[in-house]
């Protein structure tokens, strides 16, 4: 396909738009000469550590991967690579490396062209976070926040593994994904895809996930920079964001993912205080390239350019290629080759696009042996579709992660789990308990909700190679105790349901809530949720089950957060059991759960409030037109989910790190013990921000500013009758001077196995970087004074032990 260029201004914008006047994301540009110092300090391509997980073992040690030594050889020798390979290219050749063919003009969703003559094969992007888009023969894995849920660092790279073989198995090159905005918004239509609104939780997965894929050799993705934090008014909306918030919270995932070595970064629909955010320089060229010292490329999201000038801003590729799909015009192609043939781009930044996107390819070794491409996406009946099987044994990670990232929020009377006393009968309740009436893949995209909840709809989706319902996997269950199950399946026919639940020993009852991306419309709502209630009348189903069965246990497959109110009081309701997005695998899980063969452990990586206002952010709506601009303004700053509720005091129904288990648990011991002498020139840049021979070196990849400072030692014991596994969380109360939230989330560790009166020392540790707060006037991160307090517990507002240290 040849693009047409099309009448542009002199900055290669489209005539009617005119020059934007850029509202800087960062209060002043990051000193010079502190890119130098993040590719040399930052970029390693990091091995991670080892970490002790099974029984027996004396200690548990932290198992984030800290920065140790100032060397990224992998990304240097990628880069001298990448440079050579592009002698005697041409600007039109170096234009296509950047240049999408347009949508639908390949087998994936995103392509770029191959160069025969030079021995490049072009490069395929597919979706999805949670498994590859639009082909057979592949697995549908938990969706990103219930591996956020799990609080397990080595599942969620497990998981991550296991995608990039499936991905790579395809022959795709970069997997779309991980997704990592926050979920500002507890209603924000694409949350699922993600991993929940605490900045470390998203951080540490984002950074677990990209380790994983990329150790098959597949490029990650990290998406979507910057504040795509709702679906309406997506491509017509500016987040307007302050500069400390915007390092603190919603920056600190794609840190994290930088520091993974993540091959390329997707920038968002959105506008950022006024600019679009794929031709914001503040944003691309200063936070990520400098500040962050991200070596990779920058693609758009798919549309989401909007100018040749983009390129000279930060932009190295556009996704597709086309304007609009199936235009035929590209702000790329043939207009970018002449924007640098003009003289309005150097050409110095053309090669460093086409570096970055050659530097990432040689980065994975995807120039040697990689699997082409056997599949198209666009066409089923094509004869590219080689329907090569690619799940292996994935099936049984993804049960053993769809069921360690359910939650047990209510367990009375110790109605679970269920094979303590098994039952003479159940009866299961909701059409989430059985099969889709349409089958698994009945709706395109996922794009309705029918039979078990597995994943979201949009984008972020993957075709099931099958879907195991509560239903069909009890029934199998069942027989092992010879309990009679029966089912009503109907959610609307309340009274019926009632009647059809009295006299079990038993009533399951599914309720769910479901969202996606913007493009697709399910029951009205366009993207993001526009209540938070079950879906399909759940609170009614459940009031009326539990009025008439006094064991009733209900069972939760939502996207994110809903109201519970209406019923998780009542006496009946003796357990509920939260399932999230599980997969493929759902109803398998649900049952090693509820019959204890897992002990739950997961948990909520989200508050549930009482209230939809107790969250104090909501969506921000109002008429979409490309000529305006719906502002949407981010005055909570730090204050999202447990965050807010911490500092105005409010009762969530439960909070943010809660799960309950089957056995208890017991903390003790704490030593709370500061490393190392910070008296030193290190000490004054870190406290100050201060320039040393002309870089920044507080900025924040510098290596030392990631090191441990602070460790914190504790022991946890199981106090209870069966082995069960804790996740212990580590909360950071800063002093006032800091101007932050109560509490936040700083370290977790996965306190595996414990029999029945084991116990186990846990060790985690606190860098630089955690004890600090951005100053936005020094754009540095500073050390706020004088004492932090420190606490470990079992969730953000259960804390077992408290300490303080001063530095």
């Amino acid at each position: 396909m040849s693009y047409q260029p099309l009448a542009l201004d002199e900055d290669g914008h489209r005539p009617t738009r005119g020059r934007r006047h850029f509202c800087a994301l960062l209060s002043r540009s990051v000193i010079g000469g502190v890119g130098l110092l993040c590719a040399v300090w930052a970029l390693s391509y990091f091995v991670p550590t080892s970490w002790s997980r099974g029984a027996g073992a004396p200690a548990l040690e932290d198992n984030r991967v800290f920065v140790k030594k100032p060397e990224a050889e992998d990304w240097k020798r990628a880069i001298a690579r990448a440079k050579s390979f592009l002698k005697g290219w041409s600007v039109e050749e170096k234009v296509s490396l950047a240049t999408g063919v347009g949508w639908s003009n390949g087998p994936c969703v995103g392509n770029i062209p191959a160069q025969p003559s030079h021995n490049f094969p072009g490069l395929c992007l597919q979706d999805s976070p949670l498994g590859v888009r639009n082909t057979d023969r592949v697995s549908a894995f938990p969706a990103g926040i219930n591996a956020a849920a799990s609080f397990d660092r080595a599942l969620i790279r497990a998981r991550g593994v296991a995608m990039g073989e499936e991905f790579r198995g395809k022959g795709v090159h970069v997997q779309l994904g991980p997704m990592m905005n926050l979920g500002r918004v507890a209603q924000g239509g694409r949350n699922w895809e993600g991993s929940g609104p605490d900045p470390y939780l998203s951080g540490e997965a984002s950074y677990e996930t990209i380790l994983g894929i990329q150790s098959t050799g597949v490029q990650a993705c990290a998406k979507h920079l910057l504040n795509n934090e709702q679906e309406w008014a997506r491509t017509t909306s500016s987040s307007n964001v302050d500069d400390r918030t915007e390092h603190e919270l919603y920056g600190h995932p794609f840190l994290r993912s930088v520091q993974a070595g993540v091959a390329s970064v997707m920038c968002s629909y959105n506008q950022i205080n006024g600019t679009y955010a794929c031709e914001h320089p503040e944003l691309l060229h200063g936070l990520l390239k400098r500040e962050y010292g991200f070596q990779g490329y920058v693609m758009s999201d798919w549309q989401a350019t909007m100018s040749t000038h983009s390129a000279k801003d930060g932009l190295d590729m556009s996704m597709p290629g086309d304007i609009v799909f199936g235009s035929g015009n590209s702000y790329f192609g043939t207009n970018l080759t002449r924007f640098v043939k003009d003289g309005k781009m150097g050409g110095d930044r053309l090669d460093d696009m086409a570096t970055r996107i050659l530097a990432a390819w040689f980065l994975l070794g995807q120039d040697k042996n990689f699997p082409e491409v056997n599949f198209d996406g666009f066409r089923p009946h094509s004869e590219k579709n080689q329907h090569v099987n690619v799940q292996g044994e994935h099936s049984k990670l993804i049960r053993t992660l769809a069921a360690k990232s359910t939650i047990l929020l209510k367990n009375t009377h110790s109605s679970l789990p269920l094979s303590t006393k098994p039952p003479r009968n159940i009866v299961l309740v909701g059409q989430g308990a059985g099969p889709a009436k349409l089958g698994p893949n009945g709706y395109k995209d996922r794009g309705g909700l029918d039979g078990v909840l597995g994943m979201g709809w949009g984008s972020g989706t993957a075709e099931y190679p099958y879907l195991v319902s509560p239903l069909e996997a009890i029934q199998a269950r069942a027989k092992e105790d010879g309990t009679s199950v029966s089912w009503f399946l109907d959610e609307f026919d309340t009274k019926s349901a009632a009647a059809a639940s009295e006299g079990y020993d038993a009533a399951l009852v599914f309720v769910a809530s479901d969202s996606g991306e913007q493009h697709v419309v399910v029951d009205g709502q366009e993207g993001d949720r526009r209540n938070l209630t079950a879906w399909l009348n759940g609170d009614a189903l459940v009031k009326a089950v539990a009025s008439s069965n006094a064991n009733t246990i209900v069972i939760v497959n939502t996207v994110g957060p809903i109201l519970l109110e209406a019923w998780i009081e009542h006496p009946n309701v003796t357990a509920v059991l939260w399932a999230g997005l599980p997969g493929q695998e759902a109803g398998n899980a649900l049952v090693d759960v509820l019959y204890g063969a897992v002990n739950p452990s997961a948990r909520l990586p989200y508050t549930i409030a009482k209230r939809t206002e107790d969250y104090g952010t909501s969506l921000t709506l109002g008429e979409t037109s490309p000529k305006k601009i719906i502002q949407i303004p981010y005055d909570e700053g730090l204050y999202i989910d447990y965050r807010h509720f911490d500092a105005q005091k409010i009762q969530p129904r439960f909070e943010f790190g809660f799960g309950l288990s089957y056995t208890t648990f017991e903390y003790s011991a704490l030593v709370v013990k500061v490393l190392g002498d910070d008296s030193g020139a290190n000490a004054k840049v870190w406290r100050k921000g201060m320039v040393k021979d002309g870089l920044a070196v507080g900025a924040s990849a510098a290596a030392w500013l990631h090191e441990p400072r602070v460790s914190v030692t504790f022991q946890v014991k199981n106090t209870g009758s069966v082995s069960g596994t804790e996740i212990a969380q580590l909360y950071l109360s800063p002093p006032p001077s800091a101007h932050t939230p109560p509490n936040l989330l700083k370290g977790f560790a996965t306190v595996d196995s414990l029999s029945p009166g084991e116990a186990r020392t846990v060790t985690l540790n606190l860098s630089r970087y955690d004890l600090s707060v951005w100053d936005v006037k020094k754009q540095g991160w500073i050390l706020p004074q004088p004492a932090f307090g420190v606490h470990v517990g079992a969730s953000s507002r259960d804390f077992r032990l408290d300490g303080t240290f001063s530095l």
